[in-house]
């Protein structure tokens, strides 16, 4: 089977819920006080991939987990790994429910090279990746529940609309993911089948915090009132999503602040707050991205919101970039560049995004995506308290008082909640899309 993919960057994840149940273990405890993960594989095959995992949360040198500076032992005996940190951590083990299968031959064998060559203990397996062109991965005949229907997937990456609309057209793909809103209706008659599912994502706008009239609180929280953000999500891109009120997407229901109500499109609040700071007339700098995943339909967006950010007296130049090299620009911090960025995230957990992206630690210049410098240290104590904790309800708290805190800075300008779609030739059966935004295809037959 082939699928169009929209060449998806490593610095974005996405994701119903996942547990490693469906790859390698039976349970997963946590012992004393949060301090002991253990992991039990599911057949003694796979207790060399038990051993991978032990690894993999010890490759400090590779940087592949952001987590294994806080390991002081993995131990792996008969079906149980037992990893003792020094401090508590919930998130390893989300980490270690959703990508800890790596394999400790194939990184002694690739070493940092790894990347290209996965394995892995999924329906498939690696076949063979041909850059800017295709990823093949083939059936797993030794699948713990059996090799999957489909022989090999192909995953194309083809990041303009229209081309990918056409290829789905004329039956040079048997899936496309991220279908382009104004594409919708040709794919209603018989012959294809669209889905549709919410899930974690969350497309704004990176103010340039660092410098700047967005420098000035209240030249960002102008930037929220001035975007009509119902016209976009609604005109734009045809309700296939809906306003976003912070930086938590809605699918993450028990973290969500409810609470929260997205700014209301009023252009009279905005003026009087630009002319409150100083800066009427200011002239900025808009970072556009032609296509890429997530991105919803970017370069019309982009011409939406400058529109409305010039009907309030701001002068907006729009900068448009190639997918890879807009993120080249972006993701090293906007500083001396540009004022606003597009950007767009699908996440495995609500602290994933704010946690990369808004903490003070997290400035590009020491390793994180905080593009336009906000710095709040109240946020920082909430998010490090968050990922410590191991009570759902206590991250819960931590998470929802973030947010509020977060909408009230305008750090960014909170635009849409993407509804997930794809389209599958009638020729694909037993498909649906996942909240996760994991695509999975255990199941899924060819005619």
């Amino acid at each position: 089977m082939i699928i169009h993919h929209s060449g998806k960057d490593k610095n974005k994840g996405a994701r119903g819920h996942s547990s490693l149940r469906a790859a390698v273990d039976t349970e997963i405890e946590i012992k004393v006080d949060g301090q002991i993960r253990t992991a039990r594989c599911r057949k003694q095959r796979d207790l060399e991939n038990g051993k991978a995992i032990a690894f993999a949360l010890q490759r400090v040198e590779l940087g592949l987990d952001d987590e294994c500076d806080l390991i002081t032992s993995c131990v792996v005996e008969h079906l149980d790994i037992d990893v003792a940190l020094l401090k508590s951590s919930r998130k390893l083990t989300r980490n270690q429910e959703i990508a800890m299968q790596a394999l400790h031959d194939a990184v002694a064998k690739h070493g940092t090279d790894f990347g290209r060559n996965p394995s892995g203990t999924g329906a498939f397996k690696f076949g063979e990746w041909r850059s800017n062109e295709a990823v093949v991965v083939e059936a797993n005949s030794s699948h713990w529940e059996g090799a999957p229907k489909l022989q090999a997937v192909v995953f194309r990456p083809i990041t303009d609309a229209n081309t990918r609309t056409a290829e789905m057209l004329a039956g040079g793909i048997d899936m496309m993911v991220e279908v382009p809103p104004v594409a919708l209706s040709k794919f209603q008659g018989d012959g294809y089948t669209v889905h549709e599912q919410a899930g974690p994502h969350v497309w704004f706008l990176i103010l340039n915090a660092k410098e700047g009239p967005f420098s000035d609180v209240r030249v960002r929280q102008a930037a929220n009132y001035a975007i009509n953000k119902e016209a976009i999500v609604n005109d734009v891109l045809e309700g296939t999503a809906a306003v976003a009120a912070g930086p938590t997407p809605p699918a993450f229901a028990w973290a969500y602040n409810n609470s929260l109500e997205p700014y209301p499109y009023n252009p009279e609040k905005a003026r009087q707050l630009i002319s409150e700071a100083g800066a009427d007339g200011a002239e900025l700098t808009f970072f556009v991205t032609e296509g890429g995943s997530g991105m919803l339909d970017p370069v019309a967006m982009g011409t939406a919101i400058q529109a409305d950010l010039q009907a309030v007296g701001l002068k907006v130049n729009i900068e448009t970039y190639e997918w890879n090299t807009f993120l080249g620009e972006v993701n090293p911090g906007l500083e001396g560049k540009a004022d606003m960025a597009e950007m767009a995230w699908m996440t495995n957990d609500p602290d994933t995004l704010p946690f990369l992206a808004l903490r003070t630690e997290a400035w590009p210049d020491k390793g994180g995506f905080n593009s336009g410098y906000y710095s709040n240290p109240k946020v920082d104590e909430l998010l490090e308290a968050a990922r410590a904790s191991t009570d759902q309800s206590e991250r819960a708290r931590l998470y929802q008082e973030m947010q509020t805190i977060v909408q009230e800075d305008a750090p960014w300008v909170f635009v849409a909640n993407w509804k997930q779609n794809a389209v599958t030739s009638d020729r694909v059966g037993s498909f649906s899309l996942q909240p996760s935004f994991f695509l999975l295809l255990n199941n899924v037959d060819k005619n």
